[in-house]
């Protein structure tokens, strides 16, 4: 759609940067797109003209959600596992292999209908950039296809050969590392911007994470890494070591963990992924200990079919906020400039001149809403690259 937009009447606009508090708050506020970016942001009164307007109603806008961590190539479901889970039984990330097998079987227009069905729940619930992750394959082939597919809906892609080891290599792990470094690797980063590690007991180690990801560097890809979910470990600090973008999950931390984080010449970003915990009965990861520390913080769905079946940044938001100790100003900061800081984007999450006209009109007068009403359908309006959806 071409020609200039005035989205105006805005009753609270959140900035990211051009106005009240760390959330750029403006009152009375109005924002001018044009090509698809913020051209120009202030008070209503003071708007420029342009070729057609948005009547916001005095309602809040925010900055799309940027949703950093997300497993939509996959086919089948594990809603058995969850009942499961919710009767007692514990949860180890074994269910992964489960998920491997029917999506080795499906077809790719099978596993494009699932990432393009849940990308557009992401979308209607105000995600406008989302990260999606290979993993479910674990072959040369799966990896491959399953990154080709994800790459049809977002740039930012994500290789994670190194889920967990398949089946036919349990006794061979070792041989399966090799895999990944050499011919998967090969095949998929042509359509990968990231390269992910599970680096967790029963998954992979610190040595085997650090070959990977090593590898992944030497091609051009971006660190991210699964860490320290399921118990302690040294995920965190090889993320910090390796200068990966972000650290996802840091459900169990201990004060090096942290200091890491914390550190003065550490760009990573902790991402916490509070639908994990919500749907495996764990732990919540301690975000005011991050926050208090001064460790830049991000807030995603984790969306996959084992662990956090949730599509919904809201939803993750209203979480942070109850289980977490986050304030609402905190987790929606989080799940927008903080998410685009996992990504290492500076162009989204952010509602100021320049930035990506990706924005989001809440049914509610203030961002509060949020966290206040969880699991109403609070998004009204959603615009991508300025264009309502």
């Amino acid at each position: 759609m071409s020609g200039s937009l005035l989205v105006d009447n805005i009753g609270e606009l959140v900035t990211n940067g051009l106005g009240e508090g760390p959330l750029g708050i403006r009152r009375d506020a109005a924002v001018l797109v044009e090509d698809g970016r913020v051209a120009w942001v202030g008070a209503s009164a003071y708007a420029p003209a342009a070729d057609r307007r948005l009547d916001a109603g005095g309602a809040a806008v925010l900055p799309g959600f940027v949703d950093s961590h997300a497993h939509l190539v996959f086919a089948g479901d594990r809603a058995a596992e969850f009942a499961a889970r919710m009767a007692g039984e514990p949860y180890t990330g074994g269910g992964i292999r489960t998920t491997v097998g029917a999506t080795r079987a499906a077809t790719d227009d099978e596993l494009r209908a699932t990432v393009r069905r849940l990308r557009g729940e992401a979308l209607r619930q105000g995600t406008t950039t989302m990260e999606i992750k290979s993993g479910y394959g674990l072959t040369v082939a799966d990896e491959a296809r399953s990154l080709r597919i994800a790459a049809e809906t977002s740039t930012e892609t994500t290789f994670l050969g190194a889920h967990v080891v398949p089946a036919e290599y349990a006794d061979r792990p070792d041989d399966y590392v090799g895999l990944v470094c050499g011919p998967m690797l090969a095949a998929a980063a042509p359509h990968a911007k990231w390269i992910d590690v599970f680096c967790e007991r029963g998954a992979f180690d610190v040595d085997h994470a650090r070959a990977i990801l090593a590898c992944g560097q030497a091609v051009g890809l971006g660190v991210r890494l699964h860490a320290n979910q399921l118990g302690p470990g040294p995920g965190v600090q090889l993320g910090v070591e390796l200068g990966a973008a972000s650290v996802d999950h840091c459900t169990h931390l201990s004060d090096a963990d942290v200091d890491a984080l914390a550190g003065a010449h550490t760009t990573t970003v902790a991402t916490l992924l509070p639908g994990a915990e919500f749907s495996t009965r764990s732990p919540y990861p301690d975000a005011r200990r991050l926050l208090d520390a001064g460790v830049t913080v991000a807030l995603a769905t984790d969306c996959n079919p084992g662990s956090s079946y949730t599509s919904s940044m809201p939803f993750c938001v209203a979480l942070a906020v109850r289980e977490m100790r986050m304030t609402p100003a905190e987790a929606l900061w989080a799940a927008t400039a903080g998410g685009a800081r996992a990504l290492r984007r500076d162009d989204i999450g952010v509602l100021t001149p320049r930035a990506r006209a990706d924005l989001v009109v809440l049914d509610a007068p203030s961002y509060l809403h949020l966290a206040y009403r969880p699991g109403v359908p609070l998004i009204r309006k959603v615009l991508l690259n300025g264009v309502p959806q």
